[in-house]
């Protein structure tokens, strides 16, 4: 599904964000699809530091961040520095 031009932000930009509590799936089958690219994410970023881009969607709008994925939860992906993208507001999960 192609999605309209996120602003990328560095990563050190999104704990001043504030996100809904409105999720932006579709349905339950796109949550479980960035599940799954989020466990590869994990493995790329912990085993060779390899970067993936994640857009999301804030009270602002579309956004994206090329960041390496530490760990993630049913609930938020925690990147470099603790800083947290919650999960329900994630678009998508680019791997080169």
């Amino acid at each position: 599904m192609e999605t309209p031009s996120a602003l990328i932000i560095p990563k050190e930009q999104i704990s001043g964000l504030r996100f809904p509590a409105q999720p932006v799936h579709a349905n339950e089958e796109q949550r479980r699809s960035i599940l799954n690219t989020l466990q590869q994410a994990t493995r790329l970023g912990n085993a060779e530091h390899g970067k993936c881009r994640i857009v999301f969607q804030d009270d602002e709008g579309l956004k994206a961040v090329e960041t390496t994925v530490w760990t993630y939860d049913l609930h938020n992906i925690v990147l470099k520095y603790g800083m947290t993208i919650p999960i329900s507001r994630v678009v998508r999960v680019d791997i080169p």
